[in-house]
């Protein structure tokens, strides 16, 4: 079975060795890019365009208008407290959207993460009253990993669709978790609780914000070094030094100005350090494991997977065991944020919000196809507009709500237009 395609692999531009005396040129231009210097590059790009491989492009694009736009209308809004505050909302659902970015891997939906992450800060809130915060934590977020079980079993093993089994659940958790509550409205986080840290504590050494930049950049520019030699050793297309290096001091002066920034307010959080932690943990599980791979093929296509030779049922399982487990985790830190559990957490916008993250972000709704730095490039986006409109005093839900629905349906245009122009391309 061919190996499964995503983004990162697509988005791949590569060099290949002098070829031998009287060999026959490589006809992909992917292959002769460098030979053309600096227009080659511009080639390249214009390749991609042409065949839909646009990539993370398009928000990254849509994150620098954001910025601009009320940055001119507001003039203060490229600051070290909006960055502080963003980052301060954006890790709960962000998370949610990551467990989220598997189901959507698959071609699936969980409409039951936000029902989920407020059963499991419920969960957490009630049990923490009788025992040890450490256990109710972890309590709480095996409530997630267990409710996730039971809807990929029943969508697995039963047959009945995802969309229908995640809908009962977004109501009947919902149920649950005021059952939970019992006649409690509010269950305030405990000073000193790990859960009330989540958002609160920040590491206020500059070191800390100054030496987590130098080891995201040193691991990047290790990562690309490791796939040289790798690919290089098997003979096939690699990254040169050069360029290597440009993308490295790129990614070295976003990481150092965002530690500049966290270093202006009250330093480094302790949520982004987890989020990241958590991302980058995802991200090798998908792109350098079996697993992942396994993922990829059975979004790609079941029946071809099934016939490779891959536990379809067990996938598909796992996945929503996966949504399942970083939506409770994600449901600790949004109690974490307001302050403690209620009847009314993960409700709300919280479902589309995270969903919305997912598909922003780059994720395809149709299956086989995204990353899981999508759940933090959409949430960004998100977090930025409304971030932005509190600024302006427009911080209604129904504005809110319409621009987060026209940017959802315009990542939407654009994933259709680029698996359609793909398709043409013959990479579909």
């Amino acid at each position: 079975m061919p190996e499964p395609r995503s983004e990162a692999v697509a988005d791949e531009t590569a060099v290949t060795e002098t070829p031998a005396a009287g060999a026959v040129p490589v006809g992909d231009p992917r292959l002769l890019v460098r030979d053309q210097g600096f227009k080659g590059y511009v080639e390249e790009f214009r390749r991609k365009i042409r065949s839909g491989e646009l990539g993370s492009l398009p928000v990254i694009v849509g994150l620098i208008v954001i910025g601009t736009v009320f940055q001119a209308l507001t003039g203060n809004f490229i600051t070290p407290y909006n960055l502080d505050q963003i980052t301060l909302y954006a890790v709960g659902p962000g998370i949610m959207a990551t467990g989220i970015v598997f189901v959507l891997l698959l071609g699936e939906i969980d409409l039951a993460v936000g029902s989920v992450a407020g059963l499991a800060g419920s969960v957490w809130g009630v049990l923490g009253a009788h025992m040890p915060d450490s256990l109710a934590i972890v309590l709480g977020i095996l409530s997630g990993t267990v409710i996730g079980a039971f809807h990929g079993i029943v969508f697995a093993k039963i047959g009945v669709p995802a969309f229908v089994v995640t809908l009962a659940g977004f109501l009947g958790w919902a149920g649950m978790q005021t059952w939970v509550m019992g006649d409690k409205s509010t269950i305030t986080t405990p000073i000193g609780s790990f859960v009330n840290d989540l958002t609160k504590y920040y590491f206020s050494d500059v070191a800390a914000a100054y030496g987590l930049a130098l080891v995201v950049v040193v691991a990047f520019y290790l990562a690309q070094l490791r796939d040289h030699h790798r690919r290089k050793a098997a003979g096939l297309a690699h990254r040169a030094q050069s360029e290597m290096i440009l993308r490295t001091a790129l990614v070295a002066v976003l990481v150092f100005v965002a530690a500049y920034g966290f270093n202006q307010e009250q330093g480094l959080p302790l949520s982004l350090v987890i989020f990241l932690a958590i991302l980058l943990f995802t991200d090798f599980v998908l792109r350098r494991t079996t697993y992942g791979r396994q993922v990829f093929a059975v979004g790609g296509g079941s029946e071809a997977a099934r016939r490779a030779g891959i536990s379809v049922a067990w996938i598909r399982i796992s996945v929503f065991m996966i949504s399942g487990t970083l939506g409770a985790i994600g449901g600790l830190f949004l109690a974490s944020a307001t302050g403690g559990a209620d009847r009314s957490l993960g409700g709300g916008n919280q479902l589309m919000m995270v969903i919305a993250a997912a598909v922003i972000g780059g994720t395809s709704l149709f299956g086989g196809r995204g990353k899981v730095w999508s759940a933090l490039l959409g949430i960004l986006v998100i977090q930025s507009i409304v971030q932005g409109l509190n600024q302006l005093n427009l911080s209604s839900n129904a504005i809110q709500y319409m621009i987060t629905g026209a940017v959802l349906l315009i990542a939407v245009i654009i994933d259709s237009i680029s698996r359609k122009t793909q398709r043409s391309a013959g990479r579909g």
